[in-house]
C-alpha cells in the first residue's frame, strides 16, 4: 500500500512517499542441474519511505532494523528514524494507555530515504504457505534473507548509484556487520556507512557461563553507571564514577578474578569493597558472589531494599518485585515500560495512516525465532562477527562505522562493545573511519528525550558526512 505524506521539520517541508507491504523472496530451482525457474519461499514485511526529489537525485537510503534475535523493526522505525514517533514517556514519566503518536521532526528522512525490514516471523514477516520458518531462524539464513531484500529493493527502486546506509540495533548490528561483508561478497552491493546501536558483535561479552569472567568485567562500568543513577554514588558525577569503573575494569578486576583462590584475604578483602563501592551493592554480597556479579541478578538486587528491581534494556528504569526474596526479576521494568506504546503506536499507525490492513498479528518479538534460533556456523567457537566486519571496512576502505552506547544499558554494555571494536582487525589508516557516541540512556536510547534529540543529530550528520549529501539531504 502507497501513500503520500508532508511533515515540516523547520523551515522545510518533507514531501515524501510511504510503501508499506510484503515483498516475495524466491529462490532459484535446479533439478539434476536444469533450471527450473523460481520458487517463492519467504514473504518480508517492509516499510519505506521515499522523499519527492528531483529526476535523477541520488538521495542515500538506509535500511534499519532491530535485533532480537527474533525483534521486529518497530523500536527503531517509530522511536527514532521514522517520520511519525511513538509518545511513551520516560522513567518515572511514563505515557499512560492508549498512548500517542506524533510527529518525529528529527527524522533520518530528512537526508536519507528509509527502509524498515522485519526479518522472517517478525513483524507481518512469514514463510510461504508450506515453508518451514525454522529455515530462517539462524544466523547464515537470516543474513541471506534480509540481504536478498535489500539487494531486491535495491534494484527494483534503481538505488545501486545512491549512497547506501545499513542501520542495526543489538543483535541488529550482529546482522549489519555480518550484512556488510554478505552484500560485498555475493553481489557487490558496498555500503557507505554501517550504525551500530547499542553493539554487540561478540558476544562472549555478554555471556557469564562457561566461567567466562569477561562478561563480568564488560558489564562493571554498565553496573556503576546504575548504581550512579540510583543515589548510591552520593554527590559523585556520572563522569567520575565511570572514569573509577572502566579504570578498575581495565587492570585491576581482571586480575583480581584471574587469581582465583591465590588471592590472599587482604587482597580479596579489597577487591570486594572496591566492587562494592562501584556497584553499589553491600560487601557480603559482592563476597558471597566471589566477586562474579551476574547482570539479572545485579538488576534484582541493587534497589532490593525499596522492594525494587532496575530495567536490563534501560536501567534507569525500575519497578516492583513479585517477592522480596526473590532471586531474580520476573520481569524487565524497561519492557514493560515500552512494549505497550508501540504496539499501540503500530497497530494504529499501519492502519490509520499507511492504510495497510493485514490481519496477522504483528510480531513486535517473535517467541518462535527467538526459540529456534541457531548459530551452527559458530559451533565450538565464540559468536563473533568483529572479523567479518573488519574483512568489509579492509574490502571497501570507504566504509563508515557509527557506533552509538548507552551508558544505562544492561543488554549490550558498552565497555564491551568498545573493547571488541578496539580489537577489529584493521590497518591504523582505517581507525578514523570509526566514530563513536555515547549517551546517558539505555539499550533503545531514544526513550531518552535528550538523548534522542542528540542522537538524531549524530546520525544525521553521520549520513551526511559518508555519503557526501549535501546540507537538506540533496546527493
Amino acid at each position: 500500500m502507497t501513500t503520500r505524506h508532508s511533515l515540516k521539520v523547520g523551515r522545510r517541508t518533507l514531501r515524501y512517499t510511504a510503501t508499506a507491504g510484503r515483498i516475495v523472496l524466491r529462490e532459484e530451482v535446479f533439478d539434476d542441474g536444469v533450471f527450473k525457474g523460481l520458487k517463492a519461499k519467504a514473504e518480508l514485511s517492509v516499510t519505506s519511505y521515499v522523499l519527492d526529489a528531483p529526476a535523477g537525485t541520488r538521495r542515500p537510503v538506509t535500511f534499519a532494523f532491530n535485533g532480537g534475535p527474533g525483534s521486529s523493526s518497530v523500536w527503531l522505525h517509530l522511536g527514532l528514524l521514522g517520520p511519525r514517533r511513538v509518545d511513551s514517556g520516560d522513567a518515572g514519566q511514563l505515557t499512560p494507555p492508549p498512548y500517542g503518536l506524533v510527529d518525529n521532526t528529527e527524522t533520518l528522512l530528512a537526508v536519507s530515504d528509509l527502509v524498515f525490514i522485519d526479518p522472517v516471523s517478525t513483524g507481518y514477516s512469514r514463510a510461504v504457505e508450506g515453508g518451514k520458518p525454522k529455515d530462517y531462524h539462524g544466523f547464515k539464513a537470516d543474513i541471506e534473507s534480509v540481504g536478498e531484500l535489500i539487494r531486491l529493493w535495491t534494484t527494483r527502486h534503481n538505488r545501486w548509484l545512491s549512497p547506501k546506509f545499513i542501520a542495526g540495533e543489538s543483535y541488529g548490528t550482529i546482522r549489519a556487520a555480518a550484512l556488510a561483508e554478505h552484500l560485498q561478497t555475493r553481489h557487490g552491493l558496498y555500503v557507505n556507512g554501517i550504525m551500530l546501536i547499542s553493539s554487540v558483535l561478540d558476544l562472549a561479552t555478554v555471556d557469564f557461563e562457561f566461567r567466562n569472567d569477561r562478561a563480568h568485567v564488560d558489564y562493571l562500568p554498565t553496573y556503576a553507571a546504575t548504581a550512579h543513577y540510583h543515589g548510591k554514588h552520593g554527590r559523585k558525577s556520572l563522569k567520575t564514577v565511570l572514569a573509577e569503573a572502566e579504570e578498575y575494569a581495565a587492570r585491576d578486576y581482571p586480575w583480581a578474578l584471574s587469581r582465583g583462590a591465590r588471592l590472599s584475604p587482604a587482597e580479596r578483602a579489597e577487591h570486594v569493597a572496591r566492587l562494592a563501592a562501584l556497584t553499589g551493592l553491600s560487601e557480603e554480597y559482592v563476597d558471597r558472589a566471589n566477586l562474579r556479579i551476574e547482570h539479572v541478578r545485579f538488576f534484582t538486587e541493587l534497589l532490593r531494599d525499596r522492594g525494587l528491581a532496575v530495567g536490563r534494556l534501560d536501567a534507569r528504569f525500575s519497578g516492583p518485585l513479585a517477592h522480596g526474596n526473590a532471586e531474580t526479576w520476573d520481569a524487565d521494568p524497561s519492557m514493560d515500560a515500552i512494549s505497550g506504546p508501540y504496539a499501540a503506536a503500530w497497530n494504529h499507525y499501519v492502519r490509520d495512516e499507511l492504510g495497510y490492513l493485514n490481519d496477522l498479528p504483528y510480531a513486535q518479538i517473535s517467541e518462535l525465532a527467538s526459540r529456534e534460533w541457531s548459530y551452527k556456523e559458530f559451533e565450538g567457537k565464540p559468536i563473533d562477527v568483529s572479523a567479518l566486519l573488519a574483512r568489509a571496512m579492509r574490502g571497501n576502505p570507504h566504509l563508515k562505522v557509527h557506533v552509538a552506547y548507552g551508558y544505562h544499558d544492561g543488554a549490550t554494555p558498552y565497555y564491551g562493545a568498545q573493547d571488541v571494536v578496539a580489537h577489529l582487525e584493521i590497518p591504523e589508516s582505517l581507525r578514523d573511519n570509526i566514530e563513536h557516541a555515547y549517551y546517558e540512556a539505555g539499550h533503545m536510547m531514544y526513550v531518552h528525550e535528550p538523548s534522542r534529540l542528540q542522537q538524531s543529530k549524530d546520525l544525521a550528520t553521520f549520513v551526511q558526512r559518508s555519503s557526501g549529501a549535501a546540507p537538506g539531504g540533496r546527493g
